[in-house]
């Protein structure tokens, strides 16, 4: 049968993840929960009738034959995760037996089960032993001969023709037939922790059939039940032989199972012993000389010394196991957890987890905050590492916080098509963001001061959130810095704010500008400050879709002071209204004059009456963009390739001028006077480049804006030269100056 390429990688990539049944006995009855995870409920154990026989060949069911011919005849990369499996079958034994010895006395004192792994160079082989519940005759046809589960068959079927979502294969069970990604051949020691159990053979080079046959001959019997998987390697897979590889692979994925698990070692040891060659002329009473000897030893060391915290009770771990657990877990020496919080979720859907919130941003995410290498909340299933780059578990705005979480209610085969269509996701991910928050709020309420250390790291996360997380953004909103106009070095929240507004004060109102220094020099404070109120600087563009984002804060309409006709109560009275319209009567000649010479920079000039120190102000429309946004869309183009310049002013402003001013003043005077003087012109074009600057925009007309200032500066220096040369007494000069120039002369 053909399969095509792409198809057959895509499937191979989640097939192999799958956990196997492959060791579930008949003693153990399997049942599919809600979550369509396998469960098992125990049944009488029955003496065994079988008797001894000769090899007996068996033909692969056409659902085992093509999953095999998938794994074999692909170039799947991954082969690591073949220990994983194997490891995870072995485990999944050990657990069935230790359910079984709660009703049975004999099995409860059999030794506690385990997992051994050791490596044989010269046969180039590796075996897998575990001590678990052990198979049958019948229970090695089952298990390993076909692949039980319902829908199989339909589902391979598909897959052939191209049509099926192949990413779904590691559902169906094929665990065990992973081990063929490394071995040419697999055999598999078996004995059954049933009564009277004989042991057995089960054994496949990978082709259409296997064998079973009876084992009591054995050179080395299965002491109680059992199996032994010996997968004699491809001559491509020989690092799997080194004990440092196994390791490294038993620390990735299995170093929480619960189960002893060793590996069997040559280590060298170095030991002090008397050089009988230096010490046979040594005198009588003298120390013996020695010598330093290697000596070699050999035998099984475990690996996995790593307690699970995470399944103990949170009264019982010590807030030193909790540090302890997070620098090693997450290869963190130089960083203290701010917060951690261990949970238990119970009900529809049972996990255990730990999450902390990290001391300092992690290193990996200071350059890119959203870095899809930083692997921050690591899935287990049954204390069985599956994966640590799922983005669906965790919020990318929660992207620094680092966790593990561990379900019984996923398979272990679980991927990410899987993760997206199950219901147990949804609920581990809303309260996985739920404790989160509370972590956070906690630290917010406990310290102001390690808080400020928090925002300084994370503050932009939580915008983030603010921006893409609906169901959380009011949870959010308290736990927002800002600096403002009154707040000088400190932060100021969103509840302080309110709390502090003026008398009268019905709206929140922010700023934008690139920096605070920036922001805070904007001209439109002066309208907020001359009424008494306080002004939110947002600093960056995170800031401006954010406060989009949140619109409102405790029925407060969150409003943009730089926008067009900023609306400030009592604005609307009569009063106010009509001198309004006398500086519009009054100063229309000057409007006019700066509309005609600035058309193509604004849209309009209107009178503003609530400017104090500034002549001018640049504001944006009611749907306009700032300043700082523009520059960054416009940044965002340039690094996707498009043309900024393209772009053009996609937003012009509109230009507020303050009538009180002498500067405005001077200019409806220059006009009234002369419309056509450079003077004029070079005044009213210096004041809309300051009024840029100041308002956060870039001067468009550098070299202009240069010769402006220059030329102000020669009239200043001309006029102080003119000022220090015109005589105090005029009739004295005429004296002074001819007598000084004919003794030049004479001389």
């Amino acid at each position: 049968m053909k399969f095509h390429s792409s198809a057959v990688l895509v499937a191979l990539s989640s097939a192999l993840l799958g956990g196997s049944s492959a060791f579930l006995p008949p003693s153990l009855s399997t049942q599919r929960n809600a979550f369509g995870v396998n469960t098992f409920t125990s049944k009488p154990l029955r003496m065994s009738t079988e008797a001894a026989t000769e090899a007996e060949t068996f033909e692969f069911t056409s659902d085992v034959g093509r999953v095999m011919d998938l794994i074999i005849n692909s170039l799947y990369s991954d082969k690591d995760i073949f220990l994983r499996e194997l490891i995870s079958n072995a485990a999944d034994a050990c657990d069935k037996k230790r359910f079984l010895s709660i009703t049975d006395n004999d099995v409860a004192s059999a030794a506690t089960p385990e997992i051994k792994i050791k490596a044989n160079l010269d046969d180039n082989i590796l075996i897998i032993e575990d001590a678990g519940v052990g198979m049958t005759k019948e229970e090695l046809k089952n298990n390993l001969g076909k692949i039980a589960q319902s829908g199989t068959k339909a589902f391979v079927e598909a897959l052939g023709q191209g049509n099926a979502d192949v990413n779904l294969i590691g559902q169906f069970g094929v665990g065990f037939y992973s081990s063929y990604l490394v071995a040419e051949k697999v055999e598999v020691i078996t004995k059954s922790m049933q009564e009277g159990s004989k042991q057995y053979k089960w054994s496949s080079t990978a082709d259409s059939s296997y064998t079973i046959e009876e084992d009591s001959e054995s050179d080395d019997p299965i002491d109680g039940s059992g199996t032994r998987l010996i997968l004699h390697l491809k001559e491509d897979a020989n690092e799997y032989l080194e004990s440092s590889k196994i390791e490294e692979l038993l620390e990735r994925y299995s170093e929480f199972i619960e189960f002893p698990i060793s590996v069997w070692k040559e280590t060298t040891e170095y030991k002090q012993v008397p050089d009988e060659e230096a010490n046979k002329d040594l005198p009588e009473g003298e120390e013996p000389k020695m010598k330093t000897v290697p000596e070699t030893k050999e035998g099984y060391e475990r690996v996995n010394n790593q307690k699970p915290i995470w399944l103990r009770s949170p009264k019982e771990v010590t807030e030193e196991e909790y540090k302890d657990f997070y620098t090693s877990a997450f290869k963190a020496s130089y960083d203290e957890p701010m917060k951690h919080t261990h949970f238990v979720l119970e009900g529809q859907v049972e996990c255990k987890a730990i999450l902390y919130i990290p001391g300092m941003l992690p290193f990996e995410l200071s350059k890119d905050m959203f870095d899809e290498n930083s692997r921050n909340i690591r899935l287990y299933v049954k204390r069985v590492f599956i994966n640590d780059a799922f983005e669906d578990l965790m919020p990318r705005w929660l992207k620094f916080v680092k966790g593990v979480v561990d379900s019984d209610d996923l398979p272990l085969n679980v991927s990410r098509e899987i993760l997206q269509k199950s219901k147990v996701l949804s609920i581990i991910n809303k309260r996985l963001v739920r404790k989160s928050v509370d972590m956070i709020r906690d630290i917010a309420e406990e310290d102001a001061a390690q808080y400020i250390m928090f925002w300084n790291n994370f503050g932009k996360y939580l915008k983030v959130g603010v921006v893409e997380d609906d169901r959380n953004r009011k949870e959010l909103a308290p736990l927002l810095r800002f600096w403002s106009s009154k707040s000088g070095e400190e932060y100021t929240s969103l509840d302080d704010y309110v709390e502090n507004m003026a008398e009268g004060q019905k709206q929140i109102y922010y700023v934008t500008g690139d920096g605070k220094e920036l922001a805070a020099m904007s001209p439109v404070v002066e309208k907020l400050a001359s009424r008494g109120y306080d002004v939110l600087l947002a600093t960056e563009p995170l800031d401006e879709i954010m406060f989009e984002s949140l619109r409102s804060y405790k029925e407060l309409d969150i409003v943009d002071a730089a926008k067009e006709n900023l609306k400030l109560d009592g604005e609307d009275d009569e009063e106010t209204k009509k001198k309004k319209e006398q500086l519009e009567e009054e100063f229309k000649v000057v409007k006019e004059y700066l509309e005609g010479i600035l058309k193509g920079k604004v849209q309009k000039v209107v009178i503003s009456d609530l400017l104090t120190d500034s002549p001018a102000a640049l504001v944006q429309g009611a749907y306009g963009m700032s300043p700082s946004m523009q520059r960054y869309m416009k940044a965002q183009a340039v690094a996707s390739g498009q043309d900024a310049a393209g772009m053009g002013n996609f937003n012009q402003a509109v230009l507020e001028i303050n009538p009180t001013h002498p500067i405005v003043q001077d200019l409806d005077r220059m006009v009234k006077e002369d419309k056509e003087s450079k003077d004029l012109e070079n005044s009213a074009l210096l004041m809309y480049d300051v009024a840029s600057m100041t308002s956060g925009y870039n001067v468009g007309d550098v070299k202009g804006f240069a010769q402006r200032v220059m030329s102000l500066m020669n009239d200043q220096v001309k006029a102080q030269n003119e000022d220090a040369s015109t005589p105090k007494d005029a009739e004295v000069i005429p004296e002074i100056v001819p007598e000084v120039v004919s003794e030049d002369k004479d001389e």
